[in-house]
């Protein structure tokens, strides 16, 4: 138990449970809690039920064919949802947002990342999956990350890296994550992850997957975990079952019943270098619409057949792929298959988690790919070319349809929630504005997102993030940080 905790006279199973829930863990972790930002500072009464807001004058990419987007456009918020798009839109009574200068569009959707290893990033930037003979002594993910700094992680630890992992994806404009949490070693780290996540305040399903250790209630304990955090799926978090196929001594079929009891969709890792594609060929008969298979690398023909066929998902993970050895990167497949893909970022032990790193990942891949098919057989056998906006498509609503929030996230769709962001187009690395789906994918970086709006809240405000004490957050990761090195009796490779 922690040494606050144990001062405090309360279990970690409570503390998680009760105090970080409310304004009482503001004793037990010093700026862990929201710590808000002067009302002067922010537009009066955004999101509040019955409040209206104009987000006014900015160039609107809607991403929905039916909305359409405007040079110079309005997007009418009333409360948490988007009540009207258009080009000048007559609202007197509501909050004006001058977005003159701003690209306006949807949040980018994240439909997979470990959001536990936030503590570790950037401690694997040469690593591969596994062991590698050639490479003797060089760490790798499955030995090292999973194997040895997974497991000694406390509760407080999964807390920290899920709220301050969460803010940083949140201040570069990904407003909706599948967390995939393979840290369940017993119910105080689900709870853990659950109130790191409600921390943050963004969309976000929770992925319940496999955890270690003497404590583990996985995965039986998906059933108090829905009853307890998820028994309504009208919230901001909702709930997705892990079922992977390469866990020892667990059936998959056992994890997919489970989902399909609990009436949640099922998530799984599938790489072929991992040695999957007969187990997957196998499974091909309990395929269905609620399955995301993520990266999908090496896999039969029978097997995308039959993902093509019930609907499954795809999410695919490039600059991770490309890097960490899980085999080339399916995005051409999946675009020949007639499939709709989503990104996600994976694991920043290794990579960034920013979603223009993603996009462009994506684009240059799928391009050098086609390019190079163009010049070795002639343009007309090449595959086409993807476009900035096909990429933009990935990063938002195919995101939320793999996710099934498509009804409420995804695109400025009015109806929809509120879930915006508003990007500087003005800015030094963008400046002169000649294309706006370019400019986003090909130009610009985390610095551009200027305000970051979930269900209406105003989450990020001009350049600076609302709520939360980030100096005080960064030096509790960093105190996390040195206790997970120490625990793992592994020195910090600041320089190799």
């Amino acid at each position: 138990m922690c040494e606050i905790c144990r001062s405090a006279g309360l279990s970690r199973r409570n503390f998680l449970r009760t105090a970080l829930g409310g304004t009482a863990a503001a004793a037990f972790l010093p700026g862990f809690l929201a710590k808000p930002a002067a009302a002067a500072e922010l537009p009066a009464g955004v999101g509040e039920p019955g409040r209206r807001t104009l987000i006014r004058g900015g160039h609107v990419m809607s991403m929905d064919p039916a909305v359409g987007d405007f040079a110079s456009g309005d997007v009418l918020l009333e409360g948490d949802r988007i009540v009207e798009v258009g080009q000048s839109i007559d609202a007197p009574d509501a909050e004006v947002i001058d977005a003159e200068g701003r690209i306006v569009m949807p949040g980018f959707v994240d439909t997979h990342h470990h959001q536990f290893e936030t503590s570790l990033r950037s401690y694997l930037p040469n690593g591969i999956m596994f062991a590698d003979p050639t490479r003797p002594g060089e760490p790798n993910y499955l030995d090292d990350i999973l194997g040895k700094f997974s497991r000694v992680y406390r509760p407080e630890d999964v807390y920290i890296a899920q709220l301050f992992g969460g803010l940083s994806q949140l201040d570069a404009g990904v407003t909706t994550v599948l967390d995939v949490s393979q840290i369940h070693h017993s119910p105080e780290h689900s709870d853990a992850v659950i109130e790191g996540m409600k921390a943050v305040g963004r969309r976000g399903v929770f992925g319940y997957f496999e955890g270690y250790g003497p404590d583990l209630q996985y995965p039986q304990d998906a059933r108090r975990i829905r009853d307890e955090h998820f028994a309504s799926d009208d919230q901001l978090l909702t709930m997705l079952m892990g079922g992977e196929v390469y866990l020892p001594g667990v059936d998959p079929m056992e994890l997919w019943n489970l989902g399909k009891e609990l009436d949640l969709m099922i998530g799984l890792h599938v790489v072929g270098s991992l040695g999957m594609q007969e187990t997957m060929d196998s499974l091909i008969p309990h395929y269905t619409d609620k399955h995301l298979f993520i990266h999908m690398t090496g896999m039969s023909d029978a097997a995308w057949n039959r993902a093509q066929e019930v609907g499954a998902h795809v999410s695919l993970s490039v600059p991770i792929e490309m890097q960490m050895r899980h085999g080339m990167p399916p995005i051409q497949k999946a675009l020949d298959m007639g499939m709709q893909p989503s990104l996600s970022v994976d694991v920043e032990c290794t990579m960034t988690a920013d979603f223009f790193t993603q996009m462009r990942g994506a684009i240059t891949l799928q391009r050098a790919l086609a390019n190079q098919q163009a010049l070795e057989r002639g343009p007309e056998s090449a595959p086409t070319l993807l476009s900035s906006r096909d990429v933009l498509e990935m990063a938002t609503v195919n995101g939320a349809k793999g996710l099934k929030l498509d009804h409420k996230t995804g695109s400025l769709t009015p109806g929809k929630q509120a879930d915006v962001i508003l990007l500087s187009a003005d800015a030094l690395n963008v400046a002169p504005l000649n294309n706006v789906p370019g400019a986003v994918v090909t130009l610009m970086d985390r610095s551009n997102v200027e305000t970051v709006m979930v269900a209406g809240q105003i989450r990020k405000w001009q350049g600076a993030m609302v709520g939360h004490d980030i100096a005080a957050l960064t030096d509790r990761i960093t105190a996390s940080r040195d206790y997970l090195f120490e625990a793992a009796d592994t020195e910090v490779p600041l320089f190799d």
